[in-house]
């Protein structure tokens, strides 16, 4: 079976998001409110930011205002990989701080053995696992970018193995990888599980959860703000945005980031018999070393999540609805998926789906504050979130509260990234960055554009 005909059958709703059937929504605003604390969406950062917010502050008044159902956009349509980092790696904190590269490192490993902590806490079950990241190399020029990111994390004190022949093939056996570095200190998520036990931590506190709720606008009156929302307003002393791959409210901020379109397929669920044909026994997740580069995982019940490899930026910035579900990005996904798995050819795909990446320039998310320092946003995660968010909700709650901390110190929190230019700039220049990005995965050779953007400290990845 080819073309459209061969996904005709899967689900286009993301595998994580079919238990939300049996949930309860919380109600929509429907009258005017008060609160001392109003966070604006209701995904990773905008709970984390909630339930931290109230070991802050225990008595006082927190709501969340959700457009659609807390979990249902980007928190709940990504790999669930959970990383030890806020800056997207090890080589990009070095590369682009490279002075503070030591402190961001260090965090990033603390904030995920604090976030486990959180889950044990709160009695969050979403299926966290740390059960590692395999990262593959199929060029001669990806190899020798895996000894060298090997040596980096032993000066960084961080274990990771050197994989080739038998020992690879132990871990993952496949006819395009030839070596892979496997790093034990990476986590898995199921993110849907773990925004809903967020989201049920929050309510358990008395946090006011309101879904079906869209901000339309914000002001500021009278030393507060107020959020417009169609059928009431709430006024709060402190704001917090966590909107993300959403178009910001703050009109200054829709330049720093691009929506960028990712896509997964789920497979059926496999056999012992046929993850032992191709060497994957363990529970970690997988991810090539390639510009535009696959991540792949497997869920509780053996399915293969695969995702990645294109990433689709639309002219104007458009966010459609109907842009998820991309027959060609399907139809890449199952060839490369077929090249990676030969073994797995007669298999079935139950699921297929996109999903929007806020990315910034800088490939790390950002923090900043609007109206007198009544409100802090994050953004710009790139596709990292899933355990960076825990770590930016602290810090815009510590630039709330006027404290000044080791987060709120970072050159990477305090800097905002390079705007993307308006179009038709912006879409030329993606078009340009993405074929210099795949002639590079094909030749080894990086531009003169690519090299002069790297002295810019500009990025930009699948």
């Amino acid at each position: 079976m080819t073309g459209q005909a061969r996904f005709d059958p899967a689900s286009r709703t993301p595998f994580w998001l079919e238990g939300l059937a049996h949930r309860d929504d919380c109600p929509a605003l429907k009258q005017d409110i008060t609160s001392e604390i109003a966070i604006v969406g209701g995904g990773f950062v905008g709970l984390w930011s909630a339930l931290k917010a109230r070991e802050r502050w225990p008595d006082a008044q927190i709501v969340v205002v959700e457009a659609d159902i807390c979990g249902v956009a980007a928190s709940g349509r990504n790999g669930g990989f959970c990383a030890p980092s806020i800056s997207h790696g090890v080589t990009n904190a070095q590369t682009r701080w490279s002075d503070e590269a030591d402190t961001l490192i260090r965090l990033g490993r603390e904030n995920l053995d604090e976030l486990e902590t959180d889950l044990q806490l709160y009695g969050i079950d979403g299926e966290f696992e740390r059960s590692g990241k395999l990262n593959l190399a199929a060029k001669p020029w990806q190899v020798e970018g895996l000894r060298g990111l090997q040596r980096s994390y032993a000066r960084n004190g961080i274990e990771a193995q050197f994989l080739e022949g038998q020992s690879l093939a132990d871990r993952l056996d496949s006819p395009v990888y030839s070596a892979g570095l496997f790093e034990p200190n990476y986590a898995l998520v199921h993110p849907v599980k773990l925004v809903q036990g967020l989201r049920r931590a929050c309510l358990d506190r008395g946090v006011g959860i309101y879904e079906h709720t869209r901000v339309d606008a914000l002001e500021q009156v009278g030393g507060k703000i107020r959020l417009a929302t169609e059928q009431g307003n709430v006024t709060a002393s402190k704001v917090i945005i966590a909107t993300n791959a959403d178009i910001p409210l703050l009109r200054r901020l829709r330049p720093m980031i691009l929506p960028i379109f990712d896509y997964a397929l789920m497979t059926e669920p496999l056999s012992d018999a046929q993850l032992e044909a191709i060497g994957w026994t363990g529970r970690y997740g997988i991810a090539d070393s390639g510009n535009r580069f696959h991540y792949s995982r497997k869920t509780a019940d053996n399915r293969i999540l695969w995702g990645g490899f294109d990433a689709i930026y639309h002219r104007g910035r458009r966010r459609d609805p109907a842009l998820l579900n991309r027959q060609a990005s399907f139809s890449t996904l199952e060839a490369n998926f077929l090249a990676v798995f030969p073994k797995l050819s007669g298999i079935k795909f139950d699921y297929c789906w996109g999903g929007i990446i806020d990315t910034s320039a800088r490939m790390t998310f950002f923090a900043g504050t609007a109206m007198s320092g009544s409100l802090a946003y994050a953004l710009g995660f790139t596709g990292q979130g899933v355990s960076a968010s825990r770590f930016a909700a602290l810090l815009m709650l510590d630039i709330l509260e006027g404290k000044r901390t080791e987060r709120t110190e970072l050159k990477m929190a305090r800097c905002r990234p390079v705007p993307f230019p308006p179009e038709p700039f912006c879409s030329l220049a993606v078009k340009w960055t993405q074929r210099d990005l795949e002639r590079e995965d094909e030749t080894g050779y990086r531009s003169l554009m690519l090299r002069t953007l790297d002295r810019l400290g500009i990025g930009f990845a699948s």
